[in-house]
Formats: C-alpha cells, structure tokens, sequence
C-alpha cells in the first residue's frame, strides 16, 4: 500500500535529483569530470530502491543516481565521486559519477559495475546464480537473515541488443534465477534514436526467452511504477524465477555532460520528453491527494538548499592521495610460502591431467562452496581432455555442469559468483576462444578489486588449455600468454608438469584475485616426444605451491660458469622440454629456469641467474615478435645490462596469424629441440 509517506519520501528525492543536475550544469567548470543525471528517470529508480531490502543485491548503471538516493545515500557522498575526492565512499575518486559499489548491513550490497554498455548484465546473473547455489547446499549467505535476497540489474534499452546481454537472460531463465532485469527505455542511445537501432523493445525482445517474466509500465509514473514493482519484487520472492521489467521514461537531462542534447536531439522531441517530467505529475498527484502546495514547496526549498550546501561541502573535500594510487590492485593472497609435501614417499606418477582432476577433486571435497561449470565438463563427457572426469558423479550436477557456448558468460559470472562467497572453477575449452570472454575479463575481473578498493576482489579460478601438438588446426592450438599479460589485476599460472599443476591450482584456488591456469594439452598425457618428466610423484593433499616461484630444472657446472662456457635458458611450459632436449647436446654447459607463473614472475630468480652466465635465452611457444618473451628479454637486459656478455636472445614460433593444420607446417612454425640447439650454439659462441 502506497502511503503518504512514501510519496513525500519520493518528492523530496525527485527534488534533490533535479537540483542536483541543476548544480552541476551551473558549475560545469568544477563538475569536469564526465557525468550523467537521472533527470526524467527518477520515478522509476526511487520506486524500485523504495521495495528492496538491505539482503537484496543491485546493479546500477551510470544514469541510477535517483536510485541510489532511494536507497539511502546521501547527496554529499554521490558528490564525492562526481568529484573524484578522496573521500568518495565507493572508488576513492578513481570512477565516473554513478559508479558504486557498497558492503554492509544496512542497505543492499552494490557490485563494482564498468561504464561498458550491458557488461554488468553477465557479473549481476552470475551474483543470482551464486545466491541460488548457495542455498541449495544450505549454506548461509552473507547478511540475508530470514529473507529471500534477490538480484536487480539495472540496464539502459540501448545495452539490450549487446550479446552478453542475451547471455545473461538466456542464463537467468535456464536456471531460473531470482533476478529483474530493470530496462529504463528513454528512446536514444547517445544520438541514436531506438528506432534506428533495433527492431523490438527490450520487452518484446524478453518474449524469446520461454520463462522470463515480463512487464511494460510508463517509468515516468511514480504510482504506477510502485506498484508494479512491488508486484515484481514480491513475485521473485516468492518463486525465485526471473523477471524484465521496461519502464518507458522520458530523457530530460544531457546523454552526459560531454554529450550535449542540443547536438542531436530537435526542440519537438526535448518538448515532448519535458510533457512527461516524473516530477510535475507526481505534483499533481500530491496536490489532488490534498497535500497542501506550502508543505510541498518547504520540501522543495529544503531539498534544494541541502543539495547546494553538500556540494560546497563536496568541493572543499580533499583530493586523492597520490601516494594510493597503487593501493588495491590485488587483494593479498594468504599463500605465500611452497607449503606440504611435493614428493610423498609413497607417492606415485602420475599425468599432468590427472593432478590437476585430483586437485579440484580434493578442493571440492574440502570446501562445499567450490562448483565447477564450462562447456562439455559436465557429467557426460566429463571434459574434452578428460580433465573433468567423474567430478559430476561425486559431487552432483548443481556442482560440476555444463554451459551453452558462452565463453563471457562463463568468465563474467564469477564476478557475481565470487561476491557472495560462492568459489568458482570455470574452464574456456581452447585457449583460442577466449576472445569472446575478454570483455569481461579485462572490464569486470581484471579491474573490480582496483576500483572497489578491494571491497570486491574476484576470487575464481579459469583454467584454459593452451598450445600446438599434434595437428590442432588454426583454432585449437594458439598461445594467448602475451594477451593475457597486457591486462593488469589478474595473476597467470603456466605449470609443465603435474606436481606442479596441483600445487598452483591449490593457491589459486585460496587466492582471493582471478587467476588463470594454461595448462599445455601436449603435456596432459606425456604423448609428446620428450615430454615424459611431465609426469611426476603425486603431491600430498597439502601441497601449495605459491605464485611468483620460479624452479631451476637443470643447472650448469660451475667450472664452466666460470670460464664463461655456459648460458642459461629462461623458458616454460613447452619451451622446458624443448630446452631439456636440447641441452643434452651441451652437457654442463645449460642451465634451465622453468618460470611456472608468469605473473607475478619470480624476477629475483631470472635475475640472478641471467647475472651468474652472461648469456641468456628466452624461449617461448608464442610467436616471437612483440611477445611477453621479447618483453622478459628487455626487463633482463635492464636489470643485468652490466653482468651481460651477449645481447639476450629470444626464440619462438614464427610470426604467422594462426597454427596451420598440417603437422609438417606446424612444425616448420614452431621452436623445436634441434631449433633450439642452433640457437644455443650460436649463442654460446657468440
């Protein structure tokens, strides 16, 4: 029942909404950072904030500023982040206006959220998809007491037609999950109008997905748009079944303050999006209710003249600290230290493959919060490679399933899933389809511990196959490390053998940061020529072997060190035994680095090692031209330019846009031992 109350409540918001906006075009000079305002949205999102519990959770988007005053934030701290001051509560003045991200008790919990249309729709269903896992097993989720939480996703009608978008719905309804999907449809994207761009609305869009609850209601009605999602709201509760709700608004304000409404939009259409200001016929409404126009006014002044004071407030507050500028990157892992036995007594080999299956199996049965989801992992197959084998039968299909092919989803989803305490373990199936889930990985995973400062790190785990044998063809055998190593926040593990495969995925999964495992599929099962030492004495259950530890696998004699004889490789993965091959045929002259992690990298290893020998060898199976092998090459040479009797040298595959299908062009294309034997006697006598 909507009482008075609530519409005063609603008044004074919408008041504050438009003298907001109102301060900030006044002030353009010191507002100069890009920002957008609610103004024409504020019906809805003050409608939306009034039914949601603090247990619930909320994805804004960059127009939701009513929304958040709804829930209880106050114009000061919105300030603060227009601003970009120290103090701003969410990001400590390193994200736009309209960027939150809150932890507590007392109101509901906020994701970190990218500006990147229709990104948040992904890391928001997987937060829903986390809070469903979590009660299945029965476990207890963070501040949601008695209640039954729900997900709302807040999106703009123009971020609808993005594909991830789709994915997120098509997951939503599949799982049938507790989220709405709020779509706040003004008519434009930027400058483009709705019909220009698409040819169905968000709700008509929402018909194609058999069991997404859908509704259409004027946004710009306050009454209207209270009871509808009061309604929708009580339904998700009640059944736990998604639903998308398109609240038609008008526009009044700016795309943002960079993008100028005049620019592209015509006096009709301003003209006939200012007749539908939410804010007049909530006026009306009032007035017609008996409210008197003296009492609405006091509202209105008070509102106004508290929104001018917060914003003088606002400007005096202090700037960022420079010196913070690094803080939260990572949020600190508790493993530090190679902990456990590597080598049991008793122990025997066993296939890289297989240490890794033991090691999730022995995280799963050691921490019920773990699920492990991808393509093909499921019970049937169990993995493409084997590498999922019989998980699903220990531990059930709502742990270990299957996904559609939808490499976004399944990175974007452990953002959401990571935040309620859930502990993803997802797979890409070949190294090459990572692409379609970049965007997420380098808008969400990759940045939401920096910009949330370190209330949201995302703790997953995503292991991917990687590397050439065998015949794999153009998109079943590239080498991504060099993509990968561009994006900063996330941590990279390449293991060549299976001790330490179950040791690094032991700290990755205690790792509180995404991590990313390549695990090479020549090395899996040892079939590769020379791959034999992939193999390896199980690990203890205990073992954890940290990031950031590099191993010698081979050392040089010492006379021969001194006499300036030897050289040293710096390689991984593949490239050991490639290098192992190929030093046999210079006995005590080689001395081999096997990186394991390539971030964080184990420099004081490389370092000192490249120092002893004077000559060094990068060795990568990537193509070697502007590679992270070229880079490592450059970071040697700076840091031991004095201690260097040779240029370092860098050997990799040959520089061709994809792994050709035939076995001898993919060996004609990549290092080999006796490919690396040449180099290391030019080297040697150099």
């Amino acid at each position: 029942m909507i009482t008075i109350d609530i519409l005063l409540k609603a008044w004074r918001l919408m008041c504050a909404a438009a003298e907001m906006a109102s301060v900030y075009e006044t002030n353009r000079p010191l507002c100069k950072y890009v920002h957008s305002t609610s103004r024409g949205h504020e019906a809805i999102q003050l409608a939306t904030a009034f039914h949601l519990q603090p247990y619930d959770w909320v994805s804004p988007y960059y127009r939701d500023e009513s929304l958040l005053l709804g829930l209880g934030f106050e114009p000061y701290e919105l300030m603060l982040q227009l601003l970009a001051k120290g103090d701003d509560p969410f990001t400590g003045g390193r994200e736009y206006y309209s960027h939150p991200n809150y932890r507590g008790e007392d109101r509901p919990n906020m994701l970190h959220q990218s500006s990147a249309t229709g990104m948040q729709a992904i890391p928001t269903t997987g937060l829903a998809q986390g809070l469903r896992y979590l009660q299945e097993i029965g476990a207890t989720v963070a501040h949601a007491h008695d209640g039954k939480p729900l997900v709302l996703c807040s999106l703009g009608d123009a971020s609808v037609t993005e594909g991830e978008v789709s994915e997120a719905l098509q997951f939503a309804v599949l799982k049938k999950l507790p989220i709405i999907y709020l779509v706040q449809d003004n008519g434009w994207g930027i400058s483009v109008r709705s019909d220009e761009a698409r040819v169905m609305d968000a709700c008509e869009y929402a018909e194609g997905f058999k069991g997404l609850n859908r509704l259409r209601i004027d946004g710009s009605d306050f009454f209207q748009s209270y009871e509808a999602m009061g309604e929708v709201t009580e339904a998700v509760r009640r059944t736990g079944e998604p639903w998308l709700v398109q609240a038609q608004t008008p526009l009044l304000g700016h795309h943002t303050s960079g993008v100028r409404r005049e620019t592209y939009r015509d006096k009709t259409d301003m003209q006939e999006h200012s007749s539908r200001d939410p804010r007049p016929k909530l006026k009306t409404r009032l007035l017609a209710l008996g409210v008197a126009e003296e009492r609405l006014h006091e509202i209105h002044q008070t509102a106004m003249d508290a929104v001018r004071h917060a914003f003088q407030e606002a400007l005096a507050a202090p700037e960022p600290d420079p010196a913070t500028v690094t803080d939260h990157v990572f949020a600190p892992t508790p493993v530090t230290e190679e902990t456990g036995v590597r080598e049991p007594a008793d122990g025997n080999k066993v296939l890289m493959v297989d240490a890794a299956l033991f090691a999730i199996r022995e995280i799963m049965e050691d921490h019920p919060e773990a699920l492990l989801y991808g393509q093909d992992v499921g019970r049937r197959l169990g993995g493409v490679f084997r590498e999922a084998a019989t998980l699903a039968e220990r531990f059930g299909d709502h742990r270990v399933f299957n996904t559609a092919i939808q490499e976004a989803y399944i990175i974007g989803s452990t953002v959401g899933m990571s935040a309620v305490g859930a502990r993803p373990i997802v797979e890409i199936q070949f190294a090459d389809y990572i692409y379609p889930g970049f965007n997420q990985l380098v808008t969400e995973l990759s940045k939401s511990c920096y910009l949330s400062q370190g209330k949201f790190p995302v703790q997953t785990l995503i292991r991917i196959p990687i590397g050439a044998y065998g015949g794999g063809g153009p998109y079943h055998s590239g080498s991504i490390e060099t993509t990968l190593l561009s994006v900063k926040g996330i941590k990279i593990a390449y293991p060549s053998n299976a001790a330490d495969i179950k040791g690094l995925m032991k700290a990755a999964f205690l790792d509180p940061n995404p991590t990313i495992l390549l695990e090479h599929k020549g090395l899996y099962w040892s079939k590769v020529p020379g791959t034999e030492e992939a193999k390896t004495i199980e690990p203890a259950r205990d073992y954890i072997l940290p990031f950031g530890k590099g191993r010698r696998i081979l050392a040089a004699r010492e006379d021969l060190i001194a006499s300036g004889e030897s050289c040293c490789i710096i390689t991984y993965g593949m490239g050991v035994y490639w290098a192992k091959t190929a030093a046999a045929g210079f006995p005590g002259q080689i001395e081999i680095i096997d990186l394991r992690t390539l971030f964080p990298l184990d420099e004081e290893l490389v370092y000192s090692t490249v120092r002893r020998h004077g000559k060094c060898l990068v060795l990568t199976e990537e193509q070697q031209t502007n590679s992270f092998a070229q880079a490592l090459a450059w970071r040697i040479t700076r840091n031991c330019f004095t201690s260097l009797d040779a240029s370092v040298e860098v050997f990799g595959a040959l520089d061709l846009p994809a792994v050709p299908m035939n076995t001898g062009l993919e060996n004609a294309m990549l290092p080999n031992p006796a490919k690396v034997a040449a180099v290391l006697d030019q080297l040697l006598n150099s």
